[in-house]
Order: C-alpha cells, then sequence, then structure tokens
C-alpha cells in the first residue's frame, strides 16, 4: 500500500521510524526530518521516492548502497552518524538505570575490514540484498581492505565447484585465508586449483584444511598467531590496536591479569609484555593458537592459557581474588555470570570490551550494583556505515 510519511527518528537499526495512525512504521534509508512516499507492507516501508530531503543525507561512497544489505547508514552526514552510534550507547545506559559519560566515537575503521564472508550462489557472490534473502553481487566493496579485493572473485570461482556456499575471507601477513562452508560438498579437486591461481595462504572446506601454502598468521604485540580455521578476529586491524590501548591504559600499574573472553590473545599477549596473565575461553583452537603463538615470542610474562566456558563456569570469587585486573571481552551475549562472580569478589579494576550495547549495559548494571564505579564509556566504530558499535569502559572498586 502506498502512503506518505513524515521521518521523525531513528531507531537502533539506523532504520527511520514514522508514525501512521497510530503505529510505527520503518524505513530504512531515511533520516529524521524527510518526506517519503513508500510502500508500507505491516510496520515496514520501502522508499519509493523522496519528497523532501534531510539537509544530513549525503551521496554514499558505493554504487551498490541501498541494494546491497552490507551497510546500512552511508547516507547519513558524519556528525548525524557519530550521534546515532553514541546514542546507541547512551540510550543502552540509560535503559539499564545507569549515568555515565559518554566520550566521542573513536574511529576505527582503518583501511578496512581485513575478514568478510561473502554468499555465493548462482553465479553471483557478496552481501545479502536489503531486506532479502538473494544475494547483492558485488564486483568490489570499498568497506574491505585492498588485500580482499578479489574476495567476490573467489567466491564465485569455489561457488561454480561446489554449488551454494558461505565463503569467509580473513587477510593475513601471509595472504588470504579462506575457510568454505558448503552443505554435502565433498573436496573437489578443482579447489586446490583456485588456491594456486589466486595464490591463497590457506583453503579449507568444512573445516578441513586442504592447501596450506603458507600458515596464515596475524601479529599481536610481539607475537605472531597463527590462524585457527575460521576463527574470530577483530573486524579491523586499528580497532584491534584501539581496544588494545584501551584495555593496556586502563590496567596500567597490574602485575597479575585475568583476560576472559581472551580469543588467540589481542590483549593477553600485549599485556603479557609487563603482566603475568591467566587466560581463558571456551574456544578449544583459539586458545591453541594463543599458547603456540606464546611459546615463540619473545620477552613475555607467563601466560597461562586455559579452555573454560565462562558461560557454565565462571572464575569464582576466591579466583578471581588473586588479580590485580580482569579484561572481559565477550561475545554479544555478554557476560552476566561472570559480572555476577566480579561484583561480589576485590579485584580492583574491570577493563570491559563489549561488541553490544545492551548486553555490556545490563553487565555494568550488576558491576555498579557490586560497588565497582563506572569510568567514561568508550564508542568504538569498527563496523563502518553499520548499526553495530563496540564499547569500552573501565570499573574501579570505590
Amino acid at each position: 500500500m502506498r502512503a506518505t510519511l513524515t521521518i521523525d527518528r531513528l531507531g537502533h537499526r539506523g532504520e527511520g521510524i514514522a508514525e501512521l495512525d497510530g503505529e510505527r512504521v520503518f524505513v530504512p534509508l531515511t533520516l529524521p526530518g524527510e518526506t517519503v512516499a513508500v510502500d508500507r507492507e505491516g510496520n515496514r516501508g520501502q522508499v519509493l521516492d523522496i519528497l523532501a530531503h534531510s539537509p544530513d543525507r549525503v551521496a554514499p561512497p558505493c554504487p551498490h548502497f541501498g541494494a546491497c544489505g552490507g551497510c546500512q547508514l552511508q547516507h547519513m552526514a558524519p556528525a548525524v552518524y557519530e550521534g546515532f552510534k553514541r546514542g546507541l550507547v547512551a540510550s543502552a545506559l540509560a535503559w539499564a538505570g545507569l549515568a555515565a559519560e559518554t566520550e566521542e566515537m573513536v574511529a576505527a575503521h582503518g583501511e578496512g575490514r581485513r575478514r568478510a564472508t561473502l554468499h555465493a550462489a548462482g553465479g553471483a557472490a557478496g552481501f545479502m540484498a536489503l531486506r532479502s534473502h538473494t544475494i547483492h553481487d558485488l564486483d568490489a566493496c570499498p568497506i574491505l581492505v585492498p588485500a580482499l579485493a578479489r574476495a567476490p572473485q573467489i567466491a564465485r570461482a569455489i561457488s561454480a565447484l561446489l554449488g551454494p556456499c558461505d565463503v569467509a575471507f580473513t587477510a593475513s601477513a601471509m595472504g588470504l585465508d579462506v575457510a568454505i562452508r558448503a552443505k554435502g560438498a565433498g573436496v573437489h579437486k578443482g579447489l586446490a586449483a583456485i588456491a594456486r591461481d589466486f595464490d591463497l595462504a590457506r583453503l579449507a572446506l568444512n573445516g578441513e584444511v586442504l592447501v596450506v601454502a603458507r600458515p596464515p598468521l596475524i601479529a599481536m604485540g610481539r607475537a605472531d598467531v597463527p590462524l585457527p580455521v575460521g576463527g574470530f578476529l577483530q573486524a579491523t586491524a586499528r580497532a584491534e590496536a584501539v581496544l588494545a590501548d584501551l584495555v593496556l591504559e586502563a590496567t596500567r600499574g597490574a602485575r597479575e591479569i585475568a583476560d576472559l573472553f581472551c580469543g588467540v590473545g589481542p590483549f593477553a599477549l600485549r599485556l603479557a609484555e609487563r603482566a603475568t596473565v591467566f587466560a581463558a575461553d571456551s574456544d578449544a583452537p583459539a586458545i591453541a593458537a594463543l599458547d603456540a603463538a606464546r611459546r615463540k615470542a619473545s620477552k613475555l610474562k607467563p601466560i597461562t592459557a586455559e579452555r573454560r566456558d565462562l558461560f557454565r563456569e565462571p572464575l569464582g570469587v576466591f579466583e578471581l581474588n588473586r588479580f590485580d585486573a580482569v579484561v572481559l571481552d565477550p561475545p554479544r551475549a555478554g557476560a552476566q555470570a561472570q559480572a555476577k562472580e566480579l561484583a561480589r569478589s576485590r579485584v580492583p579494576t574491570v577493563a570491559y570490551v563489549s561488541c553490544d550495547p545492551q548486553s555490556f549495559a545490563r553487565d555494568a548494571a550488576i558491576l555498579v550494583a557490586g560497588g565497582y564505579h563506572m569510568g567514561p564509556v568508550t564508542p568504538v566504530d569498527q563496523f563502518a556505515f553499520s548499526a553495530h558499535t563496540e564499547v569500552f569502559a573501565r570499573f574501579s572498586r570505590r
């Protein structure tokens, strides 16, 4: 149904929100103050025409914007963009009943994303189209590092052999690390030729390594970390460096540090340049990679790396109390169980890195109720033009 709407505000996914007949209608790619003609289906609207433009609308830098679902915010002027991202953090804190200073957003796009997963099928490769389950075919993507420029071409070549698949790319110091997920796909002899033709460092299919020309490595502080197949890595190298600097500053002077949800060690390996570190994560390959990097690195203090499910088995009070500082970097679900134990502990400092403002705010409220003071909250913008933001804050015992 065609309707004319005036956009009042932005939702948490960056979509414009309008009111019509007492109901909210969500309209992607619009800005507050704009009048738009839309094709309305329930509480969703698709823009047919912009009748009155906002002065905060800018030309998107990518020709695929609006069709590709990889980015949602390229039409926002920089001040509006930053205000939206800071607002995500501020609203989450308010929802949790917390009063805290939200600092200026730190841009951490760097050269672009060093890892990305493309969908490939039927001769197309790219991200999903906006509000669709179809693939938007890409020739290039400006938010990726230059080393991933051929990622769509590689994904199309792989899909031509295996059929529909997801192809995860990581730009490492040794070249491209490629991990394929394809249901029911068997090993195809043509995959080795693709790895050779595109000079891939490593190629894996459904978790099984097929080709290793050069073991993929990522530098973290003084260490080189061997990447697990399909392992987690901060999307941009700049974001990893920014977050590590925040963690290092927050834990300055600590001699015994626990790095919980440590992954492959982006914080632990840097912290060990000046402190003894206990590192824990449920991901066995990540712990193995951290341990391998630790053994080969020089001039590091001891790191004890342990596989542990911190959701089911958080460090208890007696384990925690030996540490001068604890670093938390959980997945989107947050660290509720661990926050409850910390709230009962005597740990002087907690440095919390989060990829989800809502779960961060929930856990922050637990820490504050347990007697911690929350310092300024820093939004870190790693995922350019998306409705996603990282959050950092330091908590200290009163």
